[in-house]
């Protein structure tokens, strides 16, 4: 059935329609053919903005990952001190991620695929993420709220320590466990992140 006319840009639809797809049938039944089926046009037509089916897949992929980033950045720029903006970028990475897994598992499960393959829409995503959090513990550092020496170590500590709860598979692996559970668990983490970069050991 044709598709009615629509102003979005060719590339954003074609983006709805694969995300849409891939929700429907899941990636074992997702082709750039199909897709292109249902968003009424040509597979060429699609490979002139895809050249392949994992790049058209890692683009609905960093699509909902866009936001989350500049989520990150506006938290970094914030007023707040730097530890609360540490907690508050690792706390909405786990809710993102976490709200991602429940409300849309289909399209969460490409972002883990991704992660665990290393591919660059996975590793642009965390280097944006580390550098959000290096840029927290500059500042911490600077101002004396972390009286750390090593950079390299206390953002291996946060990564480390955060793990279980910012890690695409261990989201998933944790999926049945209680939101209340998962959350308590976390602020444990965060508490010991604190002292731990408050008490001048790096």
């Amino acid at each position: 059935m044709a598709k009615a006319p629509s102003s979005e840009p060719t590339d954003a639809r074609i983006l709805e329609f694969a995300a849409e797809h891939i929700r429907r049938h899941g990636m074992e039944r997702t082709t750039v053919v199909a897709i292109a089926r249902e968003a009424a046009m040509s597979h060429g037509n699609v490979y002139r903005y895809f050249p392949s089916k994992e790049a058209l897949v890692d683009a609905v992929t960093d699509q909902w990952l866009k936001p989350i980033e500049s989520g990150l950045r506006d938290i970094c720029d914030g007023p707040d001190p730097a530890f609360d903006k540490l907690e508050r970028i690792l706390s909405a990475v786990q809710r993102a991620y976490r709200n991602k897994l429940e409300a849309d598992p289909k399209i969460f499960e490409l972002f883990i695929e991704a992660s665990v393959q290393g591919r660059g829409v996975a590793r642009k995503h965390r280097l944006k993420l580390q550098a959000e959090v290096r840029s927290v513990l500059e500042d911490g550092m600077a101002s004396g709220a972390f009286p750390a020496h090593d950079i390299r170590r206390a953002l291996a500590l946060v990564f480390d320590i955060a793990h279980r709860f910012i890690n695409p598979p261990a989201i998933r692996a944790d999926g049945d466990v209680a939101r209340p559970q998962i959350e308590g668990r976390f602020e444990r983490v965060l508490r010991a992140l604190r002292r731990t970069l408050g008490s001048g050991v790096l």
